[in-house]
């Protein structure tokens, strides 16, 4: 009889995360014999979680907030974003070393590739410059952007975020009529019913959509969010955010088990999860 290997998530709350359903989805329909758990995890009790890992001989941990910047000083080494971002969402083992790795902006970019968009080459403006967005610009100048612009009501973190990248620059709003891709990596707009939105719940003024336009809400409650359905109203191409998730956390499995696991599972497993809130 072969043993179970344990993964988990810790962060606080994590109660309400989706992230047990889909890597358990993941695992049962690749025969995997892995479980996966949340564990509420206080601030500032990283070091004693990446102890319990260690002590326990968990086999991989996602990590959420208030963690993320923590575990990434706590680790033996970091990939190149985690390093870039000093800030990891994932840790795995390489012999007796703890690895802390960033597949939050890769999993924006293998969700658009999956959907046919190639960032390669294209302006795109990000909405935003806390965590999500620091690591989808971090993703899109590893993923070769043309040019980005980072749009947020802060200047200086906008500029710091900037860094990240080589083609990265602080934008405006003429920025974001000009993009091909338009992400909103703010949390403007989450858990607000689309038939109630007021102007103050949308990331940017919907007049400035395009025709041609990528627009991509990493909001994914409610799944359609109250500026996506402005963005198809306008004739854009509207993605929603469950995608940046699911691929986030299907780099967490290649990373853990050097396999692809079934997004398509995942994705079904996180929109039944939504539907029965």
């Amino acid at each position: 009889m072969s043993v179970r290997r344990v993964a988990a998530l810790i962060g606080s709350p994590v109660e309400h995360s989706l992230s047990p359903v889909i890597h358990q989805a993941a695992f049962d329909a690749a025969d995997v014999p892995w479980s996966y758990a949340a564990f509420d995890v206080a601030a500032g009790h990283a070091d004693a979680a990446l102890g319990a890992m260690r002590t326990l001989g968990l086999a991989g941990l996602s990590v959420t907030m208030p963690h993320k910047h923590d575990v990434a000083a706590a680790v033996d080494r970091l990939d190149a974003a985690a390093a870039a971002l000093r800030s990891c969402n994932t840790v795995s083992w390489n012999g007796d070393e703890l690895v802390g790795s960033s597949t939050d902006g890769a999993g924006l970019v293998a969700s658009l590739a999956e959907d046919g968009i190639d960032v390669a080459g294209t302006k795109v403006a990000v909405i935003g410059a806390g965590g999500a967005a620091r690591s989808v610009i971090d993703a899109l100048g590893r993923a070769g952007a043309g040019s980005i612009r980072v749009v947020n009501r802060t200047p200086e973190r906008a500029a710091s975020a900037c860094r990240l990248a080589a083609v990265a620059a602080v934008g405006d709003a003429d920025d974001i009529a000009r993009a091909d891709v338009v992400v909103n990596a703010s949390s403007v707009g989450m858990g607000v019913d689309p038939s109630s939105a007021r102007p103050d719940d949308l990331p940017c003024d919907p007049a400035l959509f395009d025709p041609g336009q990528v627009v991509v809400d990493l909001v994914y409650h409610p799944l359609l969010t109250a500026w996506l359905a402005e963005a198809e109203r306008a004739g854009a191409r509207a993605v929603d955010g469950l995608g940046m998730l699911i691929h986030q956390a299907a780099l967490q499995q290649e990373i853990w088990l050097a396999r692809r696991p079934d997004v398509r599972v995942m994705r079904r497993a996180a929109e039944e999860a939504l539907a029965a809130r």
